[in-house]
């Protein structure tokens, strides 16, 4: 049973996933994988079910209510949506002003946190090896790719969707990021800033679809084949540390619902070759100390979870 205490935590670490979420790169999966709450997370998800809906009329409204593990979903997507509303701005700022050191935060959060979870993987051999060297892969590659350019139709909009939701509970892969790859990231954020509800619901719609049904698999999987998942996981996290490499040159920009230009290509380089090619400072030895300011956090956050 849980306290107050214990949901105001659990916001906090909504707030967490929230303010990640803003940045491209950062998956909100990752940091709730990293707080020790995403198999609880997923779980919960999988329960908005027919069962449910059964509960709901023959039991009652608190019967469902525990059943779908209500107040833990209620804490923790307030958390989320009071972190849109106010530390995200503070995010925003930062990446837009010092880009360089906040990626290496959360480059030295997300590594500890691939060393959290390969730490809990018991029984290392070849199988849990090629599995997480095949997420490494998977989340380099996709991190790599150029984005693309799609006529937004009704079916290819709820794809977007489904996808781009289940990228997002998925540590290490982005969901922001997955749009911009699928051409679909200006026209989803030009239909929020003109409030077009019809391209809305239909992206809306594939969210719940998605999320309702990969919850799923992954429940699934952590229940049956939980070593191998978090081989799989721990790989993506890994890979994905390829796109929040700190010191990147852009090749290209979109723009976004302000109007304003958002790099989308963009080449990773040393320090010191950032310095020489865009003449700015390379910020090293304050990036190294966030670097190892987010290692810190994401090996105190793995503690407290065992």
């Amino acid at each position: 049973m849980r306290s107050k205490k214990d949901y105001l935590v659990l916001s906090g670490k909504g707030m967490m996933m929230g303010a990640a979420d803003v940045v491209p790169g950062v998956s909100g999966g990752t940091i709730a994988f990293i707080t020790g709450i995403y198999e609880e997370l997923i779980d919960s998800i999988k329960q908005f079910n027919p069962e449910a809906v059964r509960i709901l009329f023959n039991e009652g409204l608190m019967s469902c209510w525990r059943y779908i593990n209500g107040s833990f979903l209620l804490a923790l997507v307030s958390g989320i949506l009071l972190s849109l509303l106010t530390i995200s701005r503070v995010v925003l700022y930062l990446l837009d002003e010092y880009p360089i050191l906040l990626w290496s935060f959360f480059f030295g959060l997300i590594l500890a946190s691939t060393w959290s979870v390969a730490r809990h993987i018991r029984g290392w051999n070849m199988n849990l090896m090629a599995t997480f060297a095949t997420g490494v892969l998977l989340a380099y590659i996709i991190t790599e790719q150029a984005p693309g350019s799609v006529e937004p139709s009704s079916l290819i909009i709820f794809l977007a969707g489904m996808i781009a939701i289940c990228a997002m509970i998925l540590p290490g892969i982005s969901g922001s990021f997955i749009l911009l790859l699928m051409g679909m990231y200006a026209p989803i954020l030009g239909a929020i800033k003109a409030l077009e509800w019809a391209i809305l619901l239909v992206f809306m719609a594939g969210c719940v679809v998605g999320l309702l049904s990969f919850s799923r698999v992954l429940s699934w999987a952590f229940h049956h084949h939980r070593m191998m998942t978090l081989a799989l996981l721990g790989g993506f996290m890994l890979g994905s540390l390829n796109k929040v490499w700190p010191w990147k040159y852009t090749l290209s920009y979109t723009i976004n619902s302000k109007g304003e230009e958002v790099p989308v290509l963009q080449q990773n380089l040393l320090p010191g070759s950032f310095e020489a090619l865009t003449g700015l400072n390379d910020w090293f030895w304050p990036a190294l100390l966030l670097m190892l300011v987010g290692a810190a956090l994401g090996i105190l956050l793995d503690r407290q979870k065992t």
